[in-house]
C-alpha cells in the first residue's frame, strides 16, 4: 500500500502503543484524543496514557502471568513498558510508576514522534473521520470510558446490545497527614531491610479484631454512589470495591485486600487485618490504598477511612470513585485480529475489546497494530498461539460464552504436563506449573516473533 495512513482513536495505553508501533514502521498516524478539550469524570490530567486506577503495572517476575506479557511487550518494542521502567517507584516485585511522570513522558513521545499527528477532537463517527483525514484503517482504542457520541455510534453500528461494566478507583492519601507511630513499613513475606536508611516498599496500617469488624460494619452501612440511570452495577470480579467485599461477608476483605499474612508487626506478631499503602511517586509524598476501590460517596470515604489506624488526621489527595466502563462482545462483533466483521478496515484495541488491566490493554494495542501492519503489507491476519500471553488473552475474548473482562492469568493458558515426581511435590507443584507455563510462553513467542513483524522488520525500542 502506498503512503499508508491509520487513524487511532484514543490516547490511552493501547492507543499510544498502537500509534507508536505503526509510526516506527513507517506508517503515518492520526492520533485523535478528546480529553484535553472534554475530560471524563475519572480523568485528572491532560496527559496521554493516564493511569486512572492503581499506579501498578503488576508483577515483574518472569514466571508470573504479567511477566509473560511483559516479555512479549518488550519483544514488540513497548513504549508503556520502557517508560514504566524509567518512571518506576519502589513496589517490591511489582512495576509501579510515578503516574504523573509516566503519563508526561508518554505524551512527550506521542507529540515528538515523526509520523504521528495528534489532534484534540471528539470523534463521533470514526468511519467519516477516517475518510476526512485520508486514513486507510482505523483503530478504536477509546478505552472503557468511551464518550457518549462514539458509544452511541458503536451501539448502533457494531454492538446492538448493552456493552458495559462498572469499575472503581482507590483513594490516594497525603503522606504527611498520616500518623506513622501507628504504621509500619514491611513487604509481604519479606524481612525488613537491615541497612540504615532503607525501608520496605509498602506501608501498613494494622487492625485488631475489634477495629476490623467496626471498619467492615462502617463500610456496609455507609452511603454509596448509585448506578447510573436504569443500569445495574456489573463489576469486574478481580477489582471489586472494598465495600462490596464487606457486603459479601465479614471475613471477605480479610482474605483479600486486607489479609495480614506475611505482614508481621515489628514485635513478630500478626495483626488481625491490615491495610496496605503503596507509594504513588518516588519521593513518597502520597500513598495509594491498595485494593481499596470504592463506591462510597466522597464524604463517607473521608469519614470511614479516617477510622483506619494512623488515618485519624488523613488528608486525601484523590478520593475513590466508580465509573461506567464500555466493552464489546468481541466474539460476536469482531474477527480474531480484532477487526470489525461489518467494517474490515475498522479495528479495536485495549479494554474496549474485553481485556482488563493496564498491561493487558497495552499489549492488545501492540497486537492490533501488528495486525494492521500485516494488512498494509498485504499479509493475512496472524493468529497467535494460545500458549503465549497475548494469544491466551485473545483466545479468551473470542471464545468466552459470556462476555466478562479478564486479566491475564494462568487459567487462560494451556495445561502443562508434570512429571510423576513433580505431581507428588505438593509444596512446589504450583510454582513448577507456573515456571513451566512461563517458559513455554516465552519460547512460543520468540519462535513466532518473525511472523508477527512483516518483512522481518526490526522494532526500535528507543523512546
Amino acid at each position: 500500500m502506498k503512503n499508508p495512513k491509520v487513524l487511532v482513536v484514543g490516547g490511552g495505553l493501547a492507543g499510544c502503543e498502537a500509534a507508536l508501533y505503526l509510526a516506527r514502521h513507517g506508517v503515518s498516524v492520526v492520533l485523535a484524543e478528546v480529553k484535553r478539550i472534554k475530560a471524563n469524570p475519572s480523568q485528572k490530567s491532560k496527559s496521554f496514557a493516564e493511569l486512572v486506577c492503581t499506579n501498578s503495572l503488576k508483577s515483574k517476575d518472569p514466571n508470573s502471568s504479567h511477566g509473560i506479557l511483559k516479555h512479549e511487550m518488550k519483544g514488540l518494542g513497548s513504549l508503556v513498558l520502557e517508560v514504566g521502567l524509567k518512571t518506576s517507584v519502589p513496589a517490591g516485585d511489582a512495576l509501579a510508576v510515578d503516574r504523573e511522570a509516566f503519563s508526561a513522558q508518554i505524551t512527550q513521545v506521542m507529540e515528538a514522534t515523526k509520523g504521528i499527528e495528534v489532534i484534540d477532537v471528539e470523534v463521533s463517527d470514526p468511519m467519516a473521520f477516517a475518510k476526512k483525514h485520508g486514513c486507510h484503517f482505523t483503530i478504536i482504542a477509546s478505552g472503557p470510558l468511551t464518550t457518549s457520541p462514539l458509544e452511541n455510534w458503536l451501539a448502533e453500528n457494531i454492538a446492538k446490545e448493552d456493552f458495559y461494566f462498572y469499575d472503581a478507583i482507590a483513594p490516594v492519601v497525603d503522606a504527611d497527614s498520616l500518623d506513622y507511630s501507628k504504621l509500619y513499613f514491611k513487604d509481604r513475606h519479606k524481612p525488613v531491610p537491615e541497612e540504615e536508611g532503607l525501608e520496605a516498599d509498602y506501608l501498613n496500617a494494622p487492625m485488631t479484631e475489634e477495629q476490623y469488624y467496626t471498619f467492615i460494619e462502617a463500610l456496609v452501612e455507609s452511603e454509596k454512589v448509585p448506578a447510573q440511570k436504569f443500569e445495574d452495577y456489573k463489576f469486574f470480579e478481580s477489582c471489586l470495591p472494598v465495600d462490596i467485599m464487606a457486603e459479601r461477608g465479614k471475613e471477605t476483605a480479610r482474605f483479600s485486600c486486607m489479609k495480614p499474612i506475611g505482614l508481621e508487626l515489628p514485635d513478630g506478631t500478626l495483626p488481625y487485618a491490615c491495610v496496605q499503602l503503596r507509594k504513588e511517586n518516588l519521593i513518597g509524598s502520597a500513598f495509594n490504598l491498595v485494593g481499596f476501590q470504592t463506591r462510597l460517596k466522597y464524604s463517607e470515604q473521608v469519614r470511614v477511612f479516617k477510622t483506619i489506624p494512623g488515618f485519624e488526621k488523613a488528608s486525601f489527595l484523590h478520593l475513590g470513585s466508580v465509573h461506567r466502563n464500555t466493552f464489546l462482545n468481541s466474539a460476536k462483533a469482531l474477527n480474531w485480529d480484532f477487526s470489525s466483521k461489518k467494517f474490515p478496515e475498522l479495528f479495536f484495541a485495549g479494554q474496549i475489546t474485553g481485556v482488563e488491566g493496564y498491561t493487558e490493554s497495552a499489549s492488545i494495542g501492540l497486537y492490533v497494530a501488528s495486525q494492521v501492519l500485516r494488512k498494509i503489507h498485504g499479509h493475512e491476519a496472524y493468529i497467535w498461539p494460545v500458549d503465549t500471553g497475548i494469544g491466551a488473552l485473545v483466545n479468551y475474548v473470542m471464545t468466552a460464552k459470556k462476555p466478562s473482562p479478564s486479566n491475564i492469568n494462568f487459567g487462560l493458558l494451556p495445561k502443562v504436563e508434570l512429571t510423576k515426581d513433580e505431581r507428588r511435590d505438593r509444596k512446589n507443584r504450583k510454582k513448577v506449573k507456573k515456571t513451566k507455563a512461563s517458559a513455554a510462553a516465552r519460547e512460543s513467542f520468540d519462535k513466532i516473533l518473525p511472523n508477527i513483524i512483516p518483512l522481518h522488520e526490526s522494532v526500535s525500542s528507543r523512546v
